[in-house]
Parts: structure tokens; sequence; C-alpha cells
């Protein structure tokens, strides 16, 4: 059964800005977009590229290693600009529950 977990405070989460975070044994990255906070694996389903370290451009991360494009909102898979019979496959990420009480973020994990 999965739980919720204190992950960060809100004031650590900037307006259009991701921040990994490590919690239990899971590499979360959280992400602020219109006021709203999500929560999304930090690995690329292609290659496991860290997509915390990537670019977000409203509700769309790009994974630095090959710019695969994913949906934070839904995990879902948004654009692949290379040949995946070639260069391999890509699936949605894992997405997570957030609930916020007070000025802490919570993920179930």
């Amino acid at each position: 059964m999965k739980d919720f977990v204190k992950v960060a405070n809100l004031d650590e989460i900037k307006e259009g800005k991701m921040k990994i975070f490590y919690v239990e044994g899971e590499e979360i990255v959280l992400a602020k977009v219109n006021g709203k906070i999500y929560a999304f694996t930090n690995f690329c389903s292609h290659e496991n590229g860290p997509l915390g370290e990537g670019s977000l451009n409203g509700k769309i991360v790009t994974c630095p290693w090959h710019m695969a494009q994913f949906d934070i909102t839904t995990g879902k898979v948004v654009n692949v600009p290379f040949d995946t019979e070639k260069y391999g496959k890509v699936k949605d990420i894992e997405t997570f529950e957030v609930k916020i009480e007070g000025k802490d973020v919570f993920v179930k994990i």
C-alpha cells in the first residue's frame, strides 16, 4: 500500500522550476506549474536520463539526454524526436499523487 510521505516545503518549489528529491529510495522531481505542484520520476523511460536536470516548458519536461518530452500532469509521452525503432522505445513516465497540508508537500509513494 502506498502512503503519503512529506517531501518538501512549498517554499522550496518555485514557479516554472523543478527540483529533485530523494524519498524512500526513489528519485522524485517536484515541479510547480500555474501554482500547482506535480511529482514524477526523475528517470526518462528511454535510457533513464535525469528528467529533473532537463527543461520545463509549461507542463512539458524535456529529457536532457535525447530530448524525449513528457506531460508532467499525466506522465504521457508527448514528443519523441528520434527513430524509436532504431534507438529504442519511449514509454510514459510514472507520476505521483501530491497533497499539500499547510506549507508541507506530501507525495504518495
